[in-house]
């Protein structure tokens, strides 16, 4: 294991590179990960659950260790992490803190949608060099400035399922457009620079079409932008995901994340991009069984050393807790592999299986975990509780929520494409 400053020492990696054929890229940045989620992730993880406070100070640390442009191309100055390599390197963040974890996908999708996805989806070249050249202004903001970009998306409708137009909209008008509508649950409201928004392009009285869904960066202080309501939820609570409303606010054309009719392209062609909430909790699977081996061990910080690994119980509940986890791992390092444009069927029912399993035994080892390490663990001084708490959230998250993930499985198990009773 690698040395870190202050004597001390990172956890295992969640995927050893040599097990599981890490590129050097993936490697190394899983490693950083580790290393600064350790020394400055953990340490103030209870604090911003406790006040419900967006970790800002985590995101600016993160501009200087490099990690705010992973997905950034290197052509602009960034990492050039495909999203493979970015889950891994989320998983690692998340166990450190959850709620950095999840906000921090919230800001590199930004850069992973209009770049890696959007270079695998046809467009004209014309309109591609038009693209990448709005996208290096956004790219420059982030690599140069720290600035963050958020990504609101639920509306409290079927939009964010991808069942129907979202509401938002955008009206064109001369130099731009015009953008009206409400997003709920938008991660890092009020300390985003950006706000990525998802909404529909509607000309005239044209009906609302999903085909129409235009990508569009909302400066945080444009005329029309507020952030209403409180934020005192049961886990994730440093995500602070307060509602976002936008009044006849206008941006130029060149606050286009994705040209226009790629984002249905990309839901379409690419249905992996809706597994980036996943990393975190991948994370948070693997920070509960940590919790619980260094607890029977005697060796958690802050706590005395006194074991309680003899046990015969609580071996078998940590057997138990290990085979689940390796299965988890197993099944969704398999998914994220798989990640590319115009998967084949079978992959993208994996992928359904694979989110489905990281939400829900994320939280079914935390509650394992509380079971077999008992009362102490409950401590909020501890992190267990706040895992436990942040592991319920994930099975609720849209695009893919546990529902979905099933409905969808079974449907498209049982119906070929096309396929209708009669």
């Amino acid at each position: 294991m690698d040395s870190l400053p202050g004597d001390l020492v990172q956890d295992e990696p969640i995927f050893a590179p040599e097990a599981f054929n890490l590129t050097p890229q993936q490697a190394e940045l899983t490693a950083r990960a580790r290393r600064f989620g350790k020394a400055v992730l953990a340490p103030r993880a209870a604090a911003y659950d406790r006040e419900a406070r967006f970790p800002i100070e985590n995101f600016r640390d993160m501009h200087g260790e490099g990690l705010l442009r992973i997905c950034v191309p290197e052509e602009d100055g960034g990492e050039g992490a495909d999203f493979t390599t970015y889950c891994l390197t989320a998983a690692e963040l998340g166990r450190y803190c959850g709620a950095t974890a999840l906000s921090w996908n919230m800001h590199v999708c930004s850069t992973l949608w209009s770049g890696l996805l959007s270079e695998d989806l046809e467009m004209p070249e014309e309109e591609r060099a038009a693209h990448r050249a709005r996208r290096a202004k956004h790219y420059a903001r982030i690599v140069q400035d720290g600035k963050i970009y958020s990504q609101p998306f639920s509306e409290g409708g079927a939009a964010a399922a991808g069942a129907i137009a979202f509401g938002t909209e955008a009206r064109p008008v001369e130099g731009g457009y015009l953008i009206n509508g409400k997003k709920i649950f938008a991660s890092l409201s009020g300390s985003a620079d950006y706000y990525g928004i998802l909404c529909t392009e509607r000309v005239g009285e044209e009906a609302a079409s999903r085909r129409n869904t235009l990508y569009l960066a909302v400066p945080a202080d444009a005329p029309g932008v507020s952030v209403v309501g409180d934020w005192d939820p049961l886990g994730m609570r440093g995500t602070v995901s307060r509602t976002l409303l936008l009044k006849d606010v206008f941006v130029p054309e060149d606050a286009m994340l994705m040209p226009r009719g790629v984002y249905f392209q990309a839901a379409g062609r690419w249905p992996h991009m809706f597994m980036t909430l996943t990393p975190t909790y991948m994370g948070l699977a693997q920070a509960a069984y940590d919790f619980t081996v260094s607890y029977l061990r005697g060796e958690l910080p802050g706590m005395p050393p006194v074991k309680r690994r003899m046990f015969p119980t609580k071996q078998i509940a940590v057997a138990e807790m290990r085979i689940m986890l390796e299965q988890t791992k197993a099944l969704w390092f398999q998914a994220i592999r798989e990640a590319r444009p115009d998967p084949t069927r079978e992959q993208v029912q994996r992928a359904y299986a694979a989110q489905f399993t990281v939400m829900e035994n994320a939280n079914a080892l935390a509650a394992k975990a509380i079971r077999t390490c008992g009362g102490q663990a409950m401590l909020k001084s501890l992190p267990l509780e706040r895992i436990y708490r942040d592991s319920r959230c994930g099975s609720l998250m849209l695009p893919w929520t546990a529902e979905i993930c099933l409905d969808r499985l079974g449907r498209d198990t049982l119906y070929k494409p096309g396929e209708k009773d009669d």
